[in-house]
């Protein structure tokens, strides 16, 4: 038997049905170890290395998978075709004890038979220089998130989480939030001149320029002096332009512009994108068992196969005719910084046609994979052609311009329509006569509009997408991720106003603190370079060691300054420290360990003590809850031992020991009476005991009001207290 180990059971359960025989299809689910959740996880003084662990929740998982590679006489490799799916492989071998040096690690851009089975006839070794570049992401990101997240939430008192891509993109939605706060509108006027020519229909020419140089009036005075000038004028065709105008082809999808059309066209999220993409790529559940649908939906590059390509003319000629299929074949350029693994987003046969496989998807899973087909189909369509003319009119120093552009060859747009619908005023398409330069047109009315400069809009997913990817920050895989950390409901760094986002309260603070403390960080510039040089790990097998140190050290110095305050110890008079962790703020004198004196940031915050905790030996920390204040355990949830600290209540006499029984409240708010004995007596009652025995069954007898009566149901023991 050979085993192959996917992530994901719906790809183990699509990849199933190319494979005959002696193969089995296990499925990792996910990553199955990473780094610890509760802290850093990072060796800061031992060259960075990371520690990882494996989560309880796998070990069930992680059991099979050995035992399933002991019986097997070769093991494949089969995670994700990118840096992650890379470092999950060797996550798998280094925790099943496979050999890294062996040809086990196999990889397709689509899972299709014959993509599979020509992956099973070339496997390779793990790559490590992409294990180390995904490696030194986690690392990085790790260290920043961990370091500035506690202490953003010291210096701001709020529980707050900052990373090192995500806090950029934060500052673009906030800078530019304050961009249209600080916006002052200016006022302007357009002045549009209704003329035609002889009989012909009359057409409307803007004013954009006065003396050869633009021109709009900026007040109603200024824009009356005008239309009063330009009555008197003769008006005189000066220029006609007529061209035809090719639109090009767009180019087939790569994550960014999927995760953009998604939101513009489909109006989903981009981590929704993401989700459902994902799914067409594993395979969906037909009659014919689990069919994929799209390639590899993470890639930068908008390459596709010669194969791929030959299909595709080959369709558009028999689907729309010859002339629509290009004279050249359609080849796009990636950027410069793409990693071109593997190709562009497109459908893996076009033989399933949106319409085909309609009733097996749900409606976003149909409108995504529409979306992906329509678009690869018209990436290798004919330009769309346009008969354009382009007309200035003079009328004295003045110039007055109107263009109109018609429809001529649909070309691609017959499939895919990327036409933005905006009007320009500025150029507004319009239907116009024949003209020729010279033509002297008689002036019918002139009309006048006062108008105000717009602020900057605000940005959507699909713009603060685009700008990331522009400016080079962030990479295929995190934009999804980012978004959603931006509009996670715990924090709402970003709440959205239909489409638009909008910065909350919260992170103009945080943006604020970040900037001033760690403006390396919150560079564009060099957010951008760092990507640059972490994608350099994996093309050229550069140290990560020694990239994570040349980053840290400037780091620590501005995480250190970040920390102190203006609060002077009251017993040493050095600055205090503000620190954060399990503890919650405090202050922390910055003379440690010559001063250990701590202070609370707030009569609230939770800090240490010096007991320890009975049940495991961790410190116990002072908190405040519902029924007041309380010691509990610094090792929660490990360890949920409390400690009240609120003064005792005596009440009632225990039956079983004769000490006196407290009262308590439970969790449910309850009221209940305990054995002051515990854990020596764990008597409980929810009425206050008296001490005494039921003279008719021995039960023990509770106070109820006035009345003195048997705890047992079954008796009717009752004593009056008069």
């Amino acid at each position: 038997m050979q085993l192959i180990i996917v992530e994901s059971p719906h790809k183990a359960k699509t990849i199933e049905k190319f494979l005959k025989g002696d193969f089995k299809v296990d499925a990792s689910k996910g990553h199955i170890r990473d780094l610890p959740v509760s802290r850093m996880g990072v060796n800061i003084n031992g060259d960075f290395e990371p520690y990882y662990e494996i989560s309880a929740d796998k070990k069930a998982d992680i059991k099979k998978l050995k035992d399933d590679a002991l019986k097997a006489e070769k093991v494949y490799l089969a995670t994700d075709p990118d840096r992650e799916g890379e470092a999950i492989s060797w996550h798998l071998a280094e925790v099943l004890g496979l050999n890294n040096n062996e040809n086990n690690r196999i990889e397709f851009n689509e899972i299709s038979e014959k993509a599979v089975k020509n992956a099973l006839s070339n496997p390779r070794r793990i790559d490590m220089n992409l294990v180390d570049a995904q490696q030194a992401r986690r690392v990085l990101d790790r260290i920043v998130g961990y370091s500035i997240s506690p202490a953003a939430s010291s210096r701001l008192n709020e529980t707050l989480s900052a990373g090192r891509v995500q806090s950029v993109a934060l500052k673009m939605v906030v800078d530019r939030e304050r961009e249209i706060a600080a916006f002052v509108p200016q006022e302007y006027w357009n002045i549009k001149a209704e003329v035609l020519k002889a009989a012909d229909k009359p057409f409307k020419v803007l004013l954009v320029e006065k003396a050869g140089k633009k021109y709009k009036p900026k007040t109603a005075a200024e824009a009356e002096e005008t239309v009063n000038a330009l009555k008197v004028l003769p008006f005189t065709v000066a220029e006609v332009k007529k061209s035809v105008i090719k639109s090009h082809a767009p180019a087939p999808f790569i994550t960014s512009t999927l995760q953009q059309d998604g939101s513009v066209k489909l109006n989903i999220t981009a981590p929704q994108v993401m989700q459902i993409a994902q799914r067409l790529y594993e395979g969906v559940e037909t009659e014919h068992g689990n069919v994929a649908l799209i390639t590899y939906m993470r890639t930068d590059s908008v390459r596709i196969s010669a194969e791929a390509q030959s299909a595709a003319l080959k369709f558009i000629r028999a689907n729309y005719g010859d002339q629509y299929a290009p004279e050249k074949p359609n080849f796009y350029r990636s950027k410069k910084d793409a990693q071109d693994a593997h190709e562009a987003i497109r459908p893996i046969s076009l033989d399933r046609t949106p319409e085909s496989v309609k009733d097996i998807l749900d409606k976003n899973q149909y409108r995504l994979y529409k979306l992906i087909y329509d678009k690869f189909i018209a990436s290798q369509m004919a330009d769309a052609l346009y008969d354009s003319v382009a007309v200035d009119v003079k009328a004295g120093e003045y110039t007055l311009k109107t263009s109109g552009k018609t429809l001529t060859f649909k070309g691609y747009t017959a499939v895919y329509d990327d036409t933005k619908k905006e009007e320009d005023e500025e150029n507004g398409d319009t239907l116009l006569p024949p003209l020729n330069k010279n033509d002297a047109l008689t002036l019918k009315e002139l009309l006048k509009e006062q108008k105000f400069t717009k602020p900057p809009v605000r940005f959507t997913e699909a713009t603060l997408i685009k700008n990331m990817e522009d400016k080079g920050i962030g990479r295929p895989s995190t934009y999804a991720t980012i978004m959603a950390k931006l509009t996670d409901k715990k924090r709402e760094y970003v709440k959205k106003d239909k489409k638009y986002l909008v910065p909350n309260d919260i992170s103009y603070a945080l943006i604020d603190f970040l900037v001033k403390y760690f403006p390396d960080i919150m560079n564009v510039g060099f957010t951008a370079k760092m990507e640059d040089d972490l994608d350099a790990i994996g093309l050229n097998g550069k140290d990560w060691h020694k990239l994570i140190a040349e980053f840290y050290a400037p780091f620590e110095k501005q995480l250190e300054a970040s920390r102190i305050t203006d609060v002077k110890c009251d017993k040493c008079g050095a600055p205090m420290i503000i620190k954060s962790g399990r503890y919650g703020n405090y202050y922390a004198c910055s003379n440690y360990p010559k001063c250990k004196n701590i202070k609370p940031v707030n009569e609230k915050t939770v800090i240490p003590t010096d007991r320890i905790c009975d049940k495991c030996g961790g410190i116990m920390v002072e908190r405040e809850g519902k029924f007041g204040k309380f010691l509990a355990c610094s090792n929660y949830p490990k360890c949920k031992n409390t400690v009240s600290l609120a003064p005792e209540k005596f009440e009632g006499t225990c039956p079983v020991c004769g000490k006196p029984t407290k009262k308590m409240t439970a969790k449910s708010g309850k009221i209940f009476y305990g054995c002051s004995g515990y854990p020596n007596c764990n008597f409980m009652s929810w009425d206050i005991p008296t001490g005494e025995k039921c003279p008719d069954c021995g039960a023990y007898l509770i106070k109820v009001g006035k009345t003195v009566k048997c705890s047992s149901k079954s008796c009717k023991y009752v004593k009056n207290e008069n």
